[in-house]
C-alpha cells in the first residue's frame, strides 16, 4: 500500500463525515478531477483503507439499554468471536483493545432480560474466557466524528 499523502487525507476525511456524499462533489471539494478522485477512493477501498460505507444510526428510542461487554480471550487472535458478535444487530461496536482485556463491545437492546440473553450468549463461547458487562447510566460527553 502506498503512504497517503494530503489528498488522500482530505478524501477520508470528508467520506468520513459524508459517505454518500456525490463523487463529483466530493471532486470539487479537493479540488481533483472526478476521474482522478475515484482513482484514489477505489485504491483506498482495494488496500483496505476505505473498509465499508454505513449509514450511522443514532439512538432510535429513548427506551434502549445500552451496555459495553468487556471481553477475555482464551487467546488472540479468536476470529470465531467476531463472527458471532457481527451476527447480533444489538452490537453496534467492537473493539480490540490491549491490556487485560482484549474486546470491548457496544450493545444497545430494549431490555434487561435481551441483555441478559445476548451476554449469555456471548459468554457461552468456547473462546471467551471472561465477560464483564458494564450498563451506560448516561452519556455524558459525546462528539460525532
Amino acid at each position: 500500500m502506498k503512504e497517503l499523502d494530503a489528498k488522500d487525507r482530505e478524501i477520508l476525511g470528508i467520506l468520513t463525515k459524508e459517505a454518500r456524499i456525490p463523487l463529483k462533489t466530493l471532486a470539487g471539494r479537493i479540488g481533483l478531477s472526478r476521474s482522478a478522485t475515484s482513482e484514489r477512493v477505489a485504491q483506498l477501498e482495494r488496500s483496505g483503507v476505505i473498509r465499508g460505507y454505513r449509514a450511522d444510526i443514532g439512538q432510535m428510542e429513548q427506551g434502549l439499554v445500552c451496555a459495553f461487554l468487556l471481553v477475555t480471550l482464551v487467546r488472540t487472535p479468536s476470529l470465531g468471536i467476531l463472527d458471532q458478535l457481527a451476527r447480533y444487530p444489538e452490537v453496534r461496536r467492537v473493539s480490540s483493545v490491549s491490556g487485560q482485556l482484549d474486546l470491548i463491545v457496544e450493545i444497545e437492546v430494549p431490555s434487561i432480560d435481551r441483555l441478559n440473553t445476548l451476554r449469555d450468549l456471548i459468554a457461552s463461547h468456547p473462546g471467551v474466557e471472561d465477560l464483564t458487562t458494564a450498563i451506560i447510566l448516561r452519556r455524558d460527553i459525546e462528539r460525532a466524528v
